[in-house]
C-alpha cells in the first residue's frame, strides 16, 4: 500500500521545518521501504497571498483524498490586519472542522539529554511522559453566538460562548481513557465546574464513562489547579483530558517542562484514525530564514503520523530513536543550546537525524 501525505508548509519557519520532514519521509522510504507519495498545498497565510483565503478548496480536497497530513505553522503578523474570517489561523481552525479532527493527542516527553535545558530543576522534570488529549472542534473556539458588539451605553464590548455537548465530551473521554489504558492507568480530567457549567456536564460525562473502563484511575483536576501542579509536580501525571481552551493553555505550559517548545509534537485525528500532525510551536517570524528553527517537533510529529495513521509503529519507534541519538551526541539547536554551546542549524539537525536513520538501515 502507497500511503498518500498532504505537506502544508505553511508560514515563516514552516517550510524549513517541513522540508526536515521530507528528508526523513524519502529517506524511511530509500532505506526502510517505505511506500509513501509527498503532495504538497498551501494553508494560512501563504494561502491568502496565493489564493485569497486561509483554506483553498482545493487544499480541502486533497485532504479528504490523504492517509495523513503534516503542517508546518501557520500565520505572522503581516496578516494581522486582515477580516477574521481572512486570518491564517482560520483556515488551521476550519479545516479541523471540516475533517472532524476533534481529537488532540500532545505528548510532553522530556529527553534524559535534555534534563538541563529544561525550565524545572532536573530532579522534578526527570522521567518526565504527559499526554495531554485535548477536545479540539468544540468549545468557546466554535462556540456561538461570538462577535463584537456596541452596549446601549455606547461601550463595545466582545463575547464568545463556550458550549459543549454531552456527545463531544463522551467522545473525547473516551479516547483519553483508551489512552490511559495502554500507559499507566491513570487519567486526570481538567475543569473548572466550581465556575462554569459546561465544566460541570464535563465532569459528570467524565465520571460516567469511568465504570466502562475499570482498569484506568480518573481523578478530577480544576484547570488552575492543574497548571500550578504541572510547574509544581508535573510527574504525577500520566494522561490528561481537557476542552478545548484549557487544553491549548495547559500544553503550552508542559511544553517548557521538555526543554523547549520546538520539542513538542502534536497529532489531531478524526474518528477513522485521518490524522492532522504539526509541532506545538506557532511560525516564529522573528526567526524565519535563519536556520535557528528547532525541526525535531516536527519530525516527533512525523513518528506519531506512521505510529497513528499510516500503522507503521517500527518505522515511528525509528524515528523517535533517531532523535535520542541526535541528542546523545550532543547537536543542539539554539533554543537547547546552553550559554557556551555549539549551535546546529536546522537543516544540519534535520540531516543528523536523516543520518541516524540510514546509520540504522546499515
Amino acid at each position: 500500500m502507497t500511503y498518500r501525505v498532504l505537506m502544508l508548509p505553511g508560514d515563516h519557519i514552516g517550510p524549513e521545518i517541513v522540508a526536515e520532514a521530507d528528508k526523513v519521509l524519502r529517506c524511511l522510504a530509500d532505506a526502510f521501504g517505505l511506500a509513501v507519495e509527498l503532495e504538497y498545498a498551501n494553508l494560512g497565510g501563504c494561502a491568502v497571498d496565493a489564493e485569497g483565503t486561509p483554506l483553498p478548496a482545493s487544499t480541502l480536497g486533497l485532504a479528504r483524498q490523504a492517509d495523513a497530513a503534516l503542517l508546518g505553522a501557520v500565520g505572522g503578523p503581516e496578516w494581522d490586519g486582515l477580516a477574521r474570517e481572512r486570518r491564517p489561523e482560520r483556515g488551521l481552525l476550519a479545516i479541523r472542522a471540516e475533517l472532524g479532527l476533534f481529537a488532540n493527542l500532545r505528548p510532553a516527553i522530556l529527553f534524559p539529554e535534555l534534563a538541563g535545558a529544561s525550565s524545572l530543576r532536573p530532579e522534578v522534570v526527570s522521567g518526565l511522559d504527559i499526554l495531554i488529549v485535548r477536545e479540539l472542534t468544540g468549545g468557546i473556539y466554535f462556540g456561538d453566538p461570538r462577535g463584537i458588539r456596541e452596549r446601549t451605553d455606547g461601550v463595545r464590548e466582545g463575547f464568545n460562548t463556550l458550549v459543549y455537548g454531552a456527545d463531544e465530551i463522551a467522545r473525547i473521554g473516551q479516547v483519553a481513557f483508551a489512552a490511559a489504558e495502554r500507559r499507566g492507568g491513570q487519567l486526570c480530567s481538567v475543569d473548572k465546574a466550581n465556575v462554569l457549567e459546561s465544566s460541570e456536564l464535563w465532569r459528570e460525562v467524565m465520571t460516567g464513562l469511568a465504570p466502562s473502563h475499570p482498569g484506568v484511575e480518573l481523578s478530577h483536576m480544576y484547570v488552575d489547579n492543574a497548571a500550578m501542579q504541572l510547574v509544581r509536580a508535573p510527574r504525577q501525571f500520566d494522561v490528561m483530558v481537557t476542552g478545548n481552551l484549557f487544553g491549548d493553555i495547559l500544553s503550552d505550559c508542559a511544553a517548557m517542562l521538555t526543554g523547549s517548545i520546538g520539542m513538542l509534537p502534536s497529532a489531531s485525528l478524526d474518528e477513522q484514525g485521518f490524522g492532522l500532525y504539526e509541532p506545538v510551536h506557532g511560525s516564529a517570524p522573528d526567526i524565519a530564514g535563519q536556520g535557528k528553527a528547532n525541526p525535531l517537533a516536527t519530525l516527533l510529529s512525523v513518528a506519531m503520523m506512521l505510529r497513528h495513521s499510516l500503522d507503521e509503529g517500527d518505522l515511528a519507534d525509528r524515528v523517535e530513536q533517531a532523535v535520542a541519538r541526535v541528542l546523545a551526541s550532543g547537536l543542539r539547536t539554539a533554543d537547547l543550546a546552553a550559554p557556551g554551546d555549539s549551535v546546529t542549524p536546522t537543516a544540519a539537525m534535520g540531516d543528523a537525524v536523516v543520518e541516524a536513520l540510514r546509520a540504522e538501515a546499515g
